[in-house]
């Protein structure tokens, strides 16, 4: 499908932001003359100036957002668009701009005393930027003097090449070949392709992910030097801040505790034997002889998926919601009636899914949407992702409005697993109560423990490379085949084509994001119960985390909402739930 042939009604409304892209390119063109950051080089060191500068960052970084915005969403409509592909390039590179124009701002705040800057935190005057002020106490020793920082600026555009070859290669280029489906021959896509291996036709699966994988196989060199490069740009930057390792580097950033990955490592670790009786149970209750990675997604119940419209999918939402109280349900009704959400998949369209949220604007969703269970959760959990921003961006300030990266996949994985609950307590039919109850085991498998698996390998990769050992497509593919094994099991036959899925996960390009998944579930899972349990008052401390922004660190407003991440409690209970759901399925079986 065509863009132009979709309906208005299942496109975001871009033109809230820019209502043409001469107005961008106006805004664009001014926006250039306004960086003016020098004036305040060394005058950062009292409260009056330092807010003087605050001011005039924040209210050049929201036109800024304006801009990128605009860019971002009208590039992903249609990557194959050059015109906004140089839309993004032009954002970026203003973004480095202004990246060399403040280099001297952090490095000259951080240069004043220990004691200077907790005074300045206490100030009223500054209390919107309270949290950073005490951050860089604990960030001194990783913030260099203003001639390096400046230099890093210049850098960060070309670490980010990589990400931008990845994305070309796997939604422009990547080779992907015909496939008769529903009996016709379609050109076989990332939508279609994750369609076709929930389905229950094994043939076609096997079909599919053979010729999947052949064309990545194409160009697997290619694409395992860009993820080293990626790595390599990684480590780069940690070392250069002066970080042990690339993992340090990311928790530190994220104000997170190394304890608490190595309570999801550990916990999940200890969890596989779980995850190895469930494949068993799925080989038993499939019939098989042997069983291969295709054979994992699609449902041990036949005829039971959820194969709504989108209008069905999105009022099941709502109602799976309702726990949340009458304004969030407002919420989400505002966001499907008034353009926040890209519905369809088209050609030369970004895959996946994404909710990106910018101070100033509404957020806005982009779907594929395809009539499968897994595409009503979909909904349910970007919407997630759209009112965490929303509620932070409305009840904080400018400045602690971006909530961390940490407790991104929090308020998604909520909406899914209270979708979940609700499904499963509404229904009396034992077959559709199965079908759940598979559900939800997949979606612990994809969202806890596979998630735990991409960061186990992204971790180990990352140590490789740190060791001095250049990475490639054999010792990557090893890698990553040791560790299905591991999560897996023996009864799975883990062949030549899964050693190599690292080769297509786009997260990898985000180094250290997948294990925010795990720790998302774990913390929605301890959430969504205590609001099913307590229901107002957990409502309402769940709200507190929403609305917290960057407040205070991410594993602090957990807590408020339930969940303590600091503890190994959470992680036991999400086991615990996975354990429940499966011998649940095997008493009905």
């Amino acid at each position: 499908m065509e863009r132009k042939d979709v309906p208005e009604q299942y496109k975001w409304r871009v033109c809230d932001i820019f209502q043409s892209d001469g107005e961008w390119e106006k805004a664009f063109s001014e926006l250039e003359k306004k960086i003016d950051f020098a004036r305040f080089k060394g005058t950062l060191s009292n409260a009056e100036n330092i807010l003087a500068y605050f001011r005039a960052d924040e209210a050049f970084s929201k036109e800024l957002l304006r801009v990128y915005l605009y860019a971002f969403l009208k590039h992903d409509e249609d990557v194959r668009v050059t015109k906004y592909g140089s839309y993004m390039a032009k954002v970026i590179s203003l973004l480095t701009r202004v990246g060399q124009e403040t280099a001297f701002a952090i490095p000259e705040i951080t240069a004043l005393p220990d004691e200077t800057l907790l005074t300045l935190a206490k100030d009223e005057r500054l209390k919107d930027h309270d949290y950073l002020l005490r951050r860089l106490i604990a960030e001194k020793k990783h913030i260099l003097s203003e001639k390096e920082e400046r230099l890093l600026a210049q850098v960060n555009e070309s670490l980010d090449v990589a990400n931008d070859v990845f994305e070309m290669l796997d939604n422009a280029e990547l080779d992907l070949p015909e496939i008769e489906y529903e009996g016709a021959k379609t050109r076989l896509s990332h939508g279609l392709y994750s369609v076709i291996m929930n389905g229950s036709d094994r043939a076609k699966r096997k079909e599919a992910y053979e010729k999947y994988y052949a064309a990545y196989r194409k160009i697997i060199g290619t694409l395992a030097t860009t993820y080293f490069g990626n790595v390599k740009g990684d480590i780069f930057l940690a070392r250069a801040r002066g970080y042990k390792n690339c993992l340090e580097k990311a928790l530190f950033e994220e104000d997170v505790d190394g304890g608490v990955y190595q309570n999801l490592i550990d916990c999940v670790d200890e969890a596989t034997p779980l995850m190895h009786r469930y494949m068993q149970l799925r080989k038993r209750v499939l019939g098989y002889d042997k069983m291969y990675m295709y054979d994992i997604y699609p449902s041990l119940v036949e005829d039971a998926d959820l194969k709504l419209s989108y209008e069905e999918a999105y009022e099941l939402v709502l109602k799976g919601l309702s726990p949340l109280g009458k304004e969030y349900i407002d919420l989400l009704k505002k966001g499907r009636d008034e353009g926040w959400i890209d519905v369809c998949e088209t050609e030369g369209k970004k895959g996946g899914a994404y909710s990106i949220g910018m101070y100033g604007f509404h957020p806005y969703v982009l779907l594929n949407y395809q009539k499968t269970t897994h595409d009503v959760f979909t909904i349910a959990h970007e919407m997630g992702h759209s009112l965490h921003s929303y509620y932070s961006n409305c009840m904080q300030p400018y400045a602690k409005s971006e909530y961390k990266i940490f407790v991104a996949e929090v308020a998604s994985t909520v909406n899914e697993v209270l979708l979940l609950k609700y499904l499963l307590r509404t229904t009396e039919d034992e077959k559709l109560k199965k079908y759940l109850l598979n559900y939800f085991m997949d979606m612990i498998r994809t969202t806890l423990f596979r998630q735990t698996q991409f960061a186990e390998f992204e971790e180990r990769a990352h140590a490789m490379a740190e060791g001095g050992e250049p990475l490639n497509k054999d010792n990557l593919s090893e890698l990553y085949l040791s560790l299905n094994k591991k999560y897996y099991g023996d009864a799975v036959i883990h062949d030549e084509n899964i050693a190599i899925e690292w080769v297509r996960i786009p997260h990898f390009y985000r180094s250290f994001y997948v294990y925010k998944y795990a720790t998302g579930i774990t913390a929605a899972i301890c959430i969504a119960n205590r609001i099913l349990r307590e229901g107002e008052k957990a409502v309402e401390d769940y709200k507190r985390f929403l609305s917290g922004g960057c407040s205070q660190d991410p594993v602090s407003l957990l807590r408020i909402a339930g969940a303590d991440l600091a503890t190994k409690e959470p992680f036991k209970a999400a086991m615990a739930e996975f354990k429940d759901a499966l011998e649940a399925f095997e008493a009905l079986s």
